[in-house]
């Protein structure tokens, strides 16, 4: 026996929320270090400053720092103005990574029926006009270059 109930499509607890796949100027409201033996990682809360229509949200997400990904987390430090002085010496303040702005380029995918969001690419905040302004399949390095 089948039955028709109204809305029951619209019930779906996990898609509420979720900030869309794209392209955001943010800035960090929180960054803790979680240990993990297999993949530490940073988990970062951003706020969303652009687009105005979403300005208020927020959205976490991981960067991990197992030596393949340093890349990935030297980019993000690099291009939110992180302290050069600390990042020569292989050092992350949490303190001093609250606050700082840029761009970010987020994207959700599933795995084995969870939904993650990544974080694909980053930008300098003084690029996001230029940023906004380009096609979304462009990663913010490919619109600086």
């Amino acid at each position: 026996m089948r039955r028709h109930i109204q809305g029951l499509h619209d019930a779906d607890q996990s898609a509420v929320g979720q900030v869309r796949d794209g392209l955001f100027l943010v800035r960090v409201d929180k960054a803790q270090h979680r240990w993990d033996s297999r993949k530490p990682f940073y988990l970062l809360r951003f706020s969303i400053l652009e687009p105005k229509e979403l300005t208020g949200q927020s959205f976490a997400g991981r960067l991990y720092c197992t030596p393949r990904a340093l890349w990935k987390l030297n980019w993000f430090l690099r291009d939110f103005g992180y302290d050069s002085e600390l990042l020569g010496r292989d050092e992350i303040d949490e303190k001093s990574l609250v606050g700082l702005c840029g761009v970010v380029k987020i994207s959700h995918v599933v795995i084995n029926g969870s939904s993650l969001l990544n974080l694909d690419a980053f930008a300098p905040a003084s690029q996001w006009d230029t940023v906004a302004s380009s096609s979304s399949t462009d990663t913010p390095s490919e619109v600086a270059r």
